[in-house]
């Protein structure tokens, strides 16, 4: 998402377009947010693997813990103009699409996957995730020390993975480890946990569990190829229709089948732009391949009215 994290002000205050609101959206763009001007919008920046070991030293991480019914994390906190050179900026696109702020969705999606593994209805111990649109990366965390094998974050900035993401990793680990020069760092002692930057459009090309003729597939472990993410999540990601195809695509190369899950926390409606979880969800129910059901809803007055929605394999 992108937003105005120069503050960093605290999950409640959704404003989409809040240095923008004069413009009108152009509807007609293949990635990432509106953009307002009638420029051509670049290209999206490559698809790279970020190594755990590229943790930015430059730029200011700072701390704090946020309470989630109970269950404490912590998320960091980084400014805009030092990552990006930016300042009180929602959006430059193709440059930076909003990974630095944490959105009411992430927490949001936090306590719906912790009450579902409490109920039975979830179990993260040995499966592989993938956040999309991670910032944070607050959904990821609580899996890996749920005890996943494998969790991979994926946001479309490699900026937000190096400054934010993971040192917000680290930072909730229970056992700190030193960073190493290899791919793989840890939440505790048996997730593997990578990070991958790029577009929605094109990130399938280098997550290692995407479907297809196991090419991308990692065979470092001396383990079988494995086809799919057992789950994936994504927090605030449906906030344009533009993103809807690719998203949804992409969703569809990388969940495993018959048995993968995909657990997303969005608004009902993102007003004036057109995305939202009812616009998704018929999406998906014209493709015919999935099943969806609510899993959460939360009207709280704080924002639109914001939902947590489960989707499997029919």
């Amino acid at each position: 998402m992108a937003a105005n994290s120069e503050e960093n002000p605290s999950p409640g205050s959704f404003r989409l377009f809040s240095s923008l609101s004069d413009e009108k959206p152009n509807l007609n763009l293949g990635f990432g947010f509106f953009d307002p001007s009638n420029e051509p919008r670049p290209s999206p920046p490559p698809c790279v693997e970020v190594l755990s070991s590229e943790v930015s030293s430059s730029v200011k991480y700072t701390v704090e813990p946020v309470n989630l019914d109970g269950l404490t994390l912590l998320k960091g906190r980084v400014r805009t103009r030092e990552v990006f050179a930016l300042s009180n900026s929602d959006l430059v696109p193709g440059k930076y699409e909003g990974g630095l702020k944490l959105w009411e969705g992430s927490l949001d999606l936090v306590k719906a996957l912790r009450s579902e593994v409490v109920n039975g209805n979830l179990a993260l111990k040995g499966k592989r995730v993938l956040e999309l649109g991670c910032g944070h990366g607050l959904p990821g965390i609580f899996a890996c020390l749920e005890g996943a094998a494998a969790v991979h974050f994926q946001d479309f900035n490699a900026e937000v993975l190096q400054c934010l993401t993971i040192p917000n990793v680290n930072a909730n680990r229970p056992k700190r480890a030193q960073p190493s020069e290899t791919n793989v760092t840890s939440c505790d002692t048996e997730s593997e946990v990578r990070f991958f930057a790029g577009d929605w459009s094109e990130i399938d090309k280098i997550l290692p569990h995407e479907h297809g003729t196991g090419d991308n597939a990692d065979f470092s472990s001396g383990c079988n190829p494995v086809s799919g993410y057992d789950v994936i999540l994504m927090a605030e990601t449906l906030y344009s229709i533009c993103v809807f195809q690719n998203l949804y695509e992409l969703i569809k190369k990388c969940m495993s089948s018959p048995h993968g899950l995909m657990y997303m926390a969005a608004k009902k409606h993102y007003f004036g732009v057109g995305g939202g979880t009812r616009r998704f969800l018929s999406v998906v129910e014209k493709d015919g391949l999935m099943d969806f059901s609510m899993v959460a809803e939360v009207a709280d007055g704080s924002s639109n009215v914001r939902e947590v929605w489960k989707l499997s394999f029919k």
